[in-house]
């Protein structure tokens, strides 16, 4: 079958999906996304992580064609999903509602979302503090020492960003309780609490 679904902000298809395949199928071998980890296949790690109209979810759990003509965001796509929250933030504050007289975008405005091929490309710069490759939480876990072996990271990542989108001083016990699906075999946790902390205070200080 066909699966069309828009991932990372950007319509995508996948042809000739068989009915038993999974999203983290696709997305790894179809879509050529390989951030979200395939590791335990039964939901209990935490390392397919990805959100699925909003919601984080095992991707190994979901069938392919569960995600037909819904919106799948990937650890890839955290950068440009962060920026565009932050946009759509400055404009709701600083800008009236619009009316029937709101001009359309601009011809030769890019499109929003991650495109496919500068997502398989996409490298980090943890050198550059202010690499704008980078979500806020991403340069979080790496000024906070949270990644080591970087197996867990992208589904600790996706949960940690969905937390701070909806809670923006979340407590510990809220952190622990988003991040109790994310299984880490390195860091003790402790680091990665660390991070989201920080994540969360730049984020209340405007940065």
């Amino acid at each position: 079958m066909r699966v069309n679904l828009t991932v990372n902000g950007r319509p995508q298809t996948a042809d000739d999906v068989w009915e038993g395949e999974s999203l983290l199928y696709v997305l790894r071998e179809r879509l050529g996304l390989p951030g979200s980890k395939n590791a335990c296949e039964q939901g209990e790690c935490g390392s397919c992580t990805v959100r699925l109209d909003g919601v984080p979810v095992c991707a190994c759990l979901v069938a392919a064609g569960q995600a037909h003509e819904r919106e799948v965001l990937t650890v890839e796509g955290l950068a440009d999903h962060a920026r565009q929250r932050a946009a759509d933030r400055t404009e709701t504050r600083d800008t009236p509602e619009p009316g029937p007289g709101t001009p359309a975008p601009a011809p030769g405005t890019p499109a929003p979302g991650t495109d496919l091929a500068a997502a398989r490309r996409w490298l980090a710069s943890p050198a550059d503090p202010a690499n704008s490759e980078l979500a806020p939480i991403q340069q979080a876990f790496l000024d906070a020492g949270a990644v080591q072996c970087g197996f867990c990271t992208p589904g600790l990542l996706v949960a940690a960003d969905e937390l701070l989108e909806r809670t923006s001083e979340p407590s510990d016990a809220d952190i622990r309780e988003a991040l109790a699906g994310n299984l880490c075999r390195c860091t003790g946790y402790e680091a990665i609490m660390d991070a989201v902390r920080l994540a969360a205070a730049r984020a209340s200080e405007g940065g």
